[in-house]
């Protein structure tokens, strides 16, 4: 069997840097998601104390379109924008849950 090249150990220490930052970047976002679920909570509360339904589809495109502002490639925009739907949906899941009782999980 053969020793590994320096390039090829070079490159293994390069990708444990990448992914140790990657999984500070996941810690990051998770508080940051954290916070965005308090907020929802408030916001939910606050909906149903004025009679507001959880649905707004023109606050979900705001939402987006700050969002995609902030792409530096359209590659990372088409991402990004999957990524937000999928926040914006299990958001506005989460709203509905503190509305209406707690909400089924599926598997």
């Amino acid at each position: 069997m053969q020793e590994p090249s320096n390039n090829t150990t070079d490159h293994r220490q390069e990708l444990e840097q990448w992914r140790k930052k990657i999984d500070a970047l996941d810690s990051q976002l998770s508080a940051l998601l954290c916070q965005r679920l308090r907020c929802a909570q408030n916001i939910s509360t606050l909906k149903a104390s004025i009679g507001e339904q959880v649905l707004q589809p023109e606050r979900e495109k705001e939402v987006l379109s700050n969002v995609l502002n902030n792409a530096d490639s359209e590659s990372i925009a088409v991402v990004l924008e999957k990524i937000y739907r999928c926040i914006i949906e299990e958001t506005r899941l989460f709203q509905h849950e503190k509305q209406c009782g707690e909400r089924n999980i599926q598997p």
